[in-house]
């Protein structure tokens, strides 16, 4: 009886709240409340850093994936679509080096495709067949050919603090438009451009540039041109005709010089600036060292002018040292090339 009176009490009376937050128990119980939180935040914190992980690793596989495939399409498959060029033209990759200077991919398809527009949309040459697959070999090579010496030009262009203004890519447009006693619009030449090359004014102003360069750097390095201009200057004070003084030249080193005899052109001939050098002459007279893109000094004399034309004769010195040069750089394995190239067809096959 007593221990059950003892048990009725014992319920009766209240217990301690186990709960209970005293001074002495307010540091325990806030630091169970921050346990009690950690479990929750620390799995999402966890769960967040794995996928900054992952997304990471995502990105990186992705970017590893895009880099191999454009590496395939422009290396091994020599993908030359138009957005594979416009992709070369913002990713300055290269497809050759010359003497350690890259030749950029998109300069070598802008030739390309341009050759490929004219031989397909013009001359209707079917590539599929064994004589369109032999001129796609023809202007493979040609336009990497070109590219490179490009790329030479621009790398001693740099040697020797050359470079093109835009007023000389104007004149050069401008000498373009001209035909005879006309001179066609601007929009005519966008037109012409892109219905031959496939080409926009961009492009071409573009490919004007290193042409101009390519001249000015052939002009700076051929010391044996001036040297024989220099002759041809004695010879013309001296009194000496044009035809024998070519003759002396070419005597120990053939086709030093090249002369051509009087010829009657209309005075508005485009013959890349010849009769316009002549054009306020007096008869007799001898414009000298008159350079022409890209082709050599003409020393010309005005002979005769009737109506609208004039009659000249004149002797040209090539230019030889940058194309020697660039050959004497293939030749000691100093072009690295980047895609494959076939063997160049011959010319009796690609007439």
């Amino acid at each position: 009886m007593k221990k059950l009176v003892s048990k009725i009490k014992a319920r009766k009376q209240p217990k301690e709240p186990v709960g209970r937050i005293t001074n002495d128990t307010l540091a325990e119980h806030r630091e169970k409340v921050l346990a009690g939180g950690r479990k929750f935040k620390y799995p999402v914190q966890y769960a967040r850093h794995k996928l900054v992980i992952n997304a990471v690793i995502i990105a990186a596989l992705a970017a590893v994936f895009v880099v191999a495939a454009f590496w395939y399409l422009l290396y091994p498959a020599q993908n030359t679509s138009e957005f594979m060029y416009r992709v070369t033209k913002v990713a300055p990759v290269p497809v050759a080096t010359v003497d350690g200077q890259p030749v950029r991919y998109s300069d070598y398809l802008m030739k390309y495709r341009s050759a490929l527009h004219y031989l397909v949309e013009k001359e209707r040459v079917d590539i599929k067949t064994p004589d369109g697959k032999r001129q796609i070999t023809f202007i493979k090579n040609s336009s990497m050919d070109d590219a490179v010496a490009d790329a030479y030009a621009q790398k001693l262009a740099k040697e020797f603090g050359l470079k093109v203004e835009g007023s000389e890519i104007d004149a050069f447009l401008k000498r373009a438009r001209q035909a005879d006693d006309e001179e066609i619009s601007e929009a005519a030449q966008v037109g012409v451009l892109a219905d031959y090359y496939g080409w926009t004014m961009s492009e071409y102003r573009g490919v004007v540039a290193q042409k101009l360069l390519r001249q000015q750097v052939a002009y700076k390095v051929d010391d044996k041109a001036r040297g024989v201009g220099a002759s041809i200057e004695k010879s013309l004070a001296a009194d000496m005709p044009m035809k024998d003084i070519a003759a002396t030249l070419n005597v120990d080193t053939k086709d030093t010089v090249v002369y051509t005899p009087p010829v009657w052109v209309p005075k508005t001939n485009q013959d890349n600036g010849i009769a316009e050098a002549v054009a306020g002459l007096k008869k007799g007279e001898v414009a000298r060292a008159v350079k022409t893109p890209g082709d050599g000094y003409y020393y010309i004399r005005l002979i005769d002018t009737k109506d609208s034309q004039i009659q000249y004769e004149y002797i040209h010195v090539p230019l030889t040292a940058f194309m020697t040069q660039l050959k004497s750089i293939k030749d000691d394995g100093k072009v690295q090339y980047f895609i494959k190239l076939d063997p160049m067809a011959s010319k009796e096959e690609n007439k």
